[in-house]
């Protein structure tokens, strides 16, 4: 299953005086919230996509109308009432449903980015999670540490250890394995900023000795639509790469 965690309120969008959240604006006549889910389009058919999102903004109704138009084929949205403790839990809200089975593997992606081309890497039945990341600047992600043979050997949130920085696609090898190290998490009270964010989670399956592993992407393969100024140089400066076609 993809998963798209998508209960924020959009604030820093609203008080840039924007009238919609960021996932109702368009990029050349193309929905923020299309573009980000075409990330994932040659698996419109195939993959289960839970959509968690607030009970604001009519949501609920657009993102099916959209996930219709789009011909995402199997889906799930979980509508909340409440602000959560962060990403990871607004993905736990999502997949705790007995409709979806403990050993599904599950990808996390965000609502505000777009992902060119994206295809699964072959190395997934031998890891138990893995982050794709890109070579980046700042200090505003989250980063990943990695030994002589590509395995992650350690990841953190805010705190710049390498210069591979997380774009936000995630990877669990089953429901289950995400259940129970997001609860040891919340047990040992791993928070950032009082959040519990998902990187710093996989820590966690490497001190188990499981495997973490990693893929590394281009500039072009990705764009980034998560604050107004980039949603501004996105109109001004155009997408990396058109999408494969545009939705009904």
């Amino acid at each position: 299953m993809i998963v798209i965690p998508m209960a924020g309120l959009s604030s820093r969008f609203f008080k840039a005086g924007f009238e919609v959240p960021k996932y109702q604006l368009t990029i050349h006549d193309e929905f923020v919230f299309d573009l980000a889910l075409k990330s994932f389009e040659r698996y419109f058919a195939s993959e289960l996509f839970v959509i968690v999102v607030r009970n604001v903004f009519d949501a609920k109704s657009f993102v099916e109308s959209r996930l219709t138009a789009l011909g995402v084929q199997h889906y799930l949205i979980t509508e909340l009432d409440f602000e959560t403790q962060g990403q990871a839990e607004t993905v736990l809200l999502g997949i705790d449903n007995p409709n979806i089975d403990d050993d599904e593997p599950l990808f996390i992606f965000n609502i505000d980015t777009f992902r060119y081309d994206f295809i699964k890497p072959d190395f997934l039945p031998d890891c138990s999670g893995y982050l794709e990341v890109f070579e980046g600047d700042g200090d505003h992600w989250s980063f990943i540490e990695i030994d002589d043979d590509d395995n992650v050997i350690r990841t953190t949130e805010k705190e710049r250890i390498s210069n591979l920085c997380s774009d936000g696609l995630y990877y669990f090898a089953s429901k289950q394995l995400y259940i129970n190290v997001l609860n040891e998490a919340k047990a040992k009270n791993l928070l950032v900023n009082n959040e519990l964010y998902i990187a710093p989670i996989y820590n966690l399956l490497i001190e188990q000795g499981k495997s973490v592993r990693y893929h590394c992407i281009t500039d072009d393969e990705i764009d980034f639509c998560g604050t107004p100024d980039e949603y501004r140089a996105l109109l001004t400066n155009g997408l990396k790469r058109a999408p494969l076609k545009k939705a009904g």
